[in-house]
């Protein structure tokens, strides 16, 4: 009965219905306490998700009591107390996103069955390392991610290597990321984000399945060096707001299914690798407030941001909920014989995990998750030292939403390649020292939402006002004093500003004098002549005569000429 519109209390009839085994009325409406007496009603539930209501109050004890039980999510509801004394077979429990508060019930933590436990956004506090050890050997994903919890992070033993998805962001933890985190060689899924975490990743921290790393918003430190090497799955990286430093590894190009990298606001420095142009299925690329330095590899317009709905999920999980198909239908007294259908639906479950993504874009900082996020592709190279030209090549960008080039040293001219980008946004290459006249090819891009020179050394008139060019303000061209017409204050003329070539990205610097060629090539054409004209008066002695006669009278006419000036100044005089 999930995802329809039930309202109201939890009614239940009066009597047992022991054949039950597996209620959903999930992602409904309904509300209220759920019933204390729900186990005796349905004592032999091997499934129960009652997720995403507005069940309030406390979480009934006997839940736990219920020996069939191996799937019970509760999650995004407003339940505000559990009281789970023991939990006999729970192999799944989901309580996240409600209103849970206090430590984690010991029956939680020494539970012999749980494999997966979620527990993310509530108010459950505590620390970490006090929490006794039994289970987490078992556990197969455990999410603690937005409460309350602090301290340092535990020391795992060497038993807890069977976990493939650890959720502890958003939460208080400091100090270092054990060495214990090693063992973890069956790790997918890592979230430690928004902590309080610093000092170095440990070197060997590189699980070879490991598809998702969040880091960001931590005080981590030194170089990646070869972190995550080994680890070729990879498909989001997020280190951000670190304090990471070096340069960027080049080994990261090697990772063929990187769809999302994210390195913003760190100590980066050095060249952009072009081994990124490797990454076929990147489709963010965030390496913002950085020292970066050196030219854009020009590569980067080969990516071709591949839409792939794999990129939205980050985690799958799927296991048998404690009974074959088989021993239902014996329990019911059916011959296999007679049954024309199939419940194995009901013995398999399934949840997915959406991957989620922080970009800025739009001069926004938006969040993607989900479906949402397969569908976004974007650049930001902004706020480094990157100098010399925009590529042209990044006009191949078809299909990127979002480019942001500003805050940089680039010079030279905006390409009108830049017309090709028919997907695009969001348009930034403001505060560069980028010159010349803005293409006015790029008024017939019709996506754009965002778009901003301002602060170059831009001239000429600004691009025509239609389309999506009709709804830009002055703001988008300041602090270019040659820049002309709406919507500036300035006003093209013929007299004041003189028209200027559009610069065609196809004749690259075959129209400009390269100086130290012209100086080099000018003396030695000087010497060849000179010691041509030498020798032939050297050999020819008609010629050095001619030449000697030839002098005299330049001499007899400069004589001439200053004594004619020198009469001429003195008649004046007088």
């Amino acid at each position: 009965m999930s995802e329809n519109s039930f309202v109201g209390a939890l009614q239940l009839q009066d009597h047992p219905h022991p054949n039950m085994t597996y209620l959903d009325i999930s992602n409904n409406n309904m509300n209220g306490q759920i019933p204390k007496y729900i186990c005796l009603i349905f004592p032999n539930l091997n499934s129960l998700r009652m997720a995403m209501n507005g069940f309030t109050g406390c979480i009934p004890s006997c839940l736990g009591n219920i020996s069939s039980l191996s799937v019970l999510d509760l999650s995004k509801n407003q339940l505000s107390t559990v009281k789970l004394e023991q939990l006999t077979t729970i192999l799944f429990l989901k309580l996240s996103n409600n209103n849970l508060g206090g430590q984690i019930p010991i029956s939680v933590l020494n539970s012999s069955t749980l494999e997966y436990l979620y527990l993310g956004g509530n108010n459950f506090w505590g620390q970490i390392s006090d929490f006794p050890l039994y289970g987490w050997n078992m556990w197969t994903v455990l999410d603690l991610s937005n409460n309350q919890f602090s301290g340092m992070f535990p020391r795992w033993s060497v038993n807890s290597t069977e976990l493939e998805a650890l959720d502890l962001s958003k939460n208080h933890f400091k100090g270092p990321i054990p060495i214990d985190f090693c063992q973890l060689d069956q790790l997918e899924y890592l979230d430690l984000s928004e902590n309080n975490l610093s000092g170095y990743i440990p070197s060997c921290f590189s699980p070879q399945h490991l598809t998702h790393i969040h880091l960001s918003k931590n005080r981590l430190s030194g170089r990646l060096t070869y972190r995550f090497f080994n680890s070729s799955s990879l498909v989001s990286m997020d280190l951000r707001d670190n304090s990471f430093t070096g340069s960027i590894p080049n080994w990261i190009g090697n990772h063929s299914s990187l769809s999302f990298l994210l390195l913003r606001a760190n100590h980066f420095d050095g060249e952009l690798p072009v081994q990124l142009c490797l990454l076929e299925q990147l489709s963010i690329l965030d390496v913002s407030q950085n020292q970066l330095s050196g030219p854009l590899p020009s590569c980067l317009g080969n990516l071709t941001f591949k839409k792939s709905s794999e990129k939205a999920f980050a985690f799958w999980v799927e296991f048998q909920s404690g009974f074959t198909e088989k021993a239902y239908y014996e329990r019911m007294g059916a011959p296999l014989v007679n049954i024309i259908y199939s419940l194995e639906t009901f013995s398999t479950f399934n949840f997915t995990v959406e991957e989620a993504i922080e970009f800025t874009t739009k001069n926004m900082y938006y969040g993607y998750k989900g479906k949402i996020l397969s569908y976004m592709s974007g650049i930001d190279l902004s706020n480094n030292n990157f100098v010399g030209a925009i590529p042209q090549e990044f006009g191949n960008l078809s299909e990127i939403l979002s480019l942001n080039l500003s805050h940089n040293n680039l010079t030279g001219f905006i390409p009108t390649t830049f017309s090709n980008l028919k997907q695009i946004e969001s348009l930034d290459l403001s505060y560069n020292d980028l010159n010349g006249v803005i293409p006015p090819q790029l008024a017939e891009i019709t996506t754009l939402e965002v778009f901003s020179v301002a602060h170059n050394n831009l001239s000429g008139k600004t691009p025509e006002r239609k389309f999506q060019f009709g709804t830009f303000d002055e703001s988008c061209y300041e602090g270019n004093p040659f820049l002309c017409g709406p919507p500036l204050q300035n006003n093209c003329s013929e007299e004041a500003v003189p028209s200027q070539p559009v610069h065609n990205d196809d004749q690259g610097d075959d129209g400009f004098i390269d100086m130290e060629f012209f100086y080099i090539s000018f003396g030695v054409c000087y010497t060849v002549v000179m010691m041509t004209i030498a020798a032939v008066l050297y050999i020819n002695p008609y010629w050095r005569r001619r030449w000697l006669y030839f002098i005299e009278d330049c001499i007899d006419t400069c004589y001439y000429f200053v004594v004619a000036s020198f009469r001429k100044f003195s008649d004046f005089r007088r």
